[in-house]
C-alpha cells in the first residue's frame, strides 16, 4: 500500500513519468501488418507477401518465408498482404488477402509451404492463431469465431458472436479463452475448446475496440472512442483511461500489472499500472499508426506500426 501511494504522489508531481527511446531498431521489407513473439524470436508479418523471423539477442534475421503474388482487380501480379501469422513449434502460420472478392488465403509452413484455405473456400478470415500444431482459431470479418482442423481441413466449429463487425481476438496465456473484440465496444469471452461464448465485457467502451489483449485473468481495449479499457474477467468490471486520440493498439505485460496503449496523435506509447492507472512512462518515437505492441517481460516491449521498423524498447533505460 505505501509503494502505491509513493507512486500515485509521484505521478501527481510530475516525476514518475519518463521519456523513453527505443534501444534499438529493426528494419523490415516491407510494412509491418502483424508480429508475434516466439521465445526471443520475433515473426513479423508483411505486405510485401512474406514474413521475416528476427532473433532479437543477436539482432539478424534469421528466416524469411514467402507466398505466391495474388491478381488485384486490374488482374496485375502483386505481393499478397500478409494480415495474420504465428508459430508453434518452428510451423508458421500465414493469413493474407487473397486479391479475390475480399476472401483470404492460408497457409502453413512446415519445411514446405501448404495452401489451406483458398478464395473456393470463400472465407473472409481477418485474424488467424494457432491453438496447437492441427488447430488454429480464426476471427472473421462477419465477427465469427471458428476453430479449423488442419488435418481435414474443416471447421470443427462456427459461431456467430454478433451482428457488429470483427476487430481482434486476443487469447489466454493457455489458449483455453479467448476475448473477441468488434465495433460495437462490447467484449466477448469464448470457450476455445467448443466456441461457447462465456460472458460479455462490456460497458467501458462505447465504439469500435481495434486491439485486445488478455493476460493473467485481466482484458485491456484499444477503444475508437479515447478509451482505454481494463476489465478483471472474473468480476467482468474494470475501469478506463482517457486518451487525447484514437486509441489504435494495447497490450498488457505478463503479470497484467502494467498496461500499454497508444495514446495520443504522435503515435507516443504510454505505460500505466493497471492498479492506480498512474502513467509509468511515455515512449517516444514511432512514426506511424500502431499495429502491435508485445511485452516480452516487465519491463522490455516491441511494436510495430504501418511503416518498415519495428522499435524495441527497456523501461529501464
Amino acid at each position: 500500500m505505501k509503494n502505491i501511494l509513493i507512486a500515485m504522489l509521484l505521478t501527481v508531481m510530475g516525476y514518475a513519468v519518463s521519456d523513453i527511446t527505443p534501444t534499438f531498431t529493426i528494419d523490415i521489407n516491407g510494412t509491418a501488418k502483424d508480429m508475434v513473439l516466439d521465445g526471443d524470436n520475433l515473426v513479423i508479418a508483411t505486405d510485401m507477401g512474406h514474413i521475416e523471423v528476427y532473433d532479437s539477442v543477436k539482432k539478424e534475421k534469421i528466416k524469411e518465408i514467402a507466398i505466391p503474388d495474388v491478381k488485384d482487380f486490374m488482374g496485375d501480379m502483386l505481393p499478397a498482404r500478409v494480415m495474420s501469422t504465428d508459430v508453434v513449434d518452428g510451423k508458421y502460420l500465414l493469413l493474407s488477402d487473397s486479391g479475390k472478392g475480399g476472401y483470404s488465403n492460408l497457409y502453413i509452413y512446415d519445411k514446405n509451404l501448404t495452401q489451406i484455405l483458398s478464395p473456393e473456400d470463400k472465407s473472409a478470415i481477418i485474424k488467424a492463431r494457432f491453438i496447437d500444431k492441427e488447430h488454429v482459431l480464426l476471427g472473421y470479418l462477419s465477427n465469427e469465431v471458428a476453430l479449423l482442423d488442419l488435418n481435414s481441413k474443416k471447421e470443427l466449429y462456427k459461431v456467430q458472436l454478433s451482428e457488429s463487425k470483427f476487430s481482434d481476438f486476443a487469447l489466454n496465456e493457455d489458449k483455453t479463452q479467448v476475448v473477441f473484440s468488434c465495433e460495437s465496444g462490447v467484449l466477448n469471452l469464448v470457450d476455445v475448446k467448443t466456441g461457447k461464448k462465456i460472458k460479455e465485457l462490456k460497458g467501458l467502451n462505447v465504439d469500435n475496440v481495434y486491439k485486445v489483449d488478455f493476460k493473467s485473468g485481466t482484458v485491456s481495449g484499444a477503444g475508437q472512442d479515447r478509451r482505454g479499457s481494463i476489465y478483471d474477467v472474473a468480476t467482468g468490471k474494470g475501469s478506463y483511461i482517457a486518451g487525447d486520440f484514437l486509441i489504435y493498439s494495447t497490450a498488457l505485460s505478463p503479470s497484467a500489472s502494467k498496461v500499454a496503449f497508444s495514446m495520443d496523435e504522435k503515435n507516443n506509447i504510454s505505460i500505466y499500472n493497471t492498479i492506480t492507472k498512474s502513467k509509468i512512462a511515455l515512449l517516444k518515437g514511432q512514426k506511424s499508426t500502431l499495429n502491435v505492441i508485445i511485452f516480452k517481460d516487465e519491463n522490455r516491449l516491441f511494436s510495430a506500426s504501418d511503416d518498415n521498423t519495428i522499435m524495441v524498447w527497456d523501461l529501464n533505460k
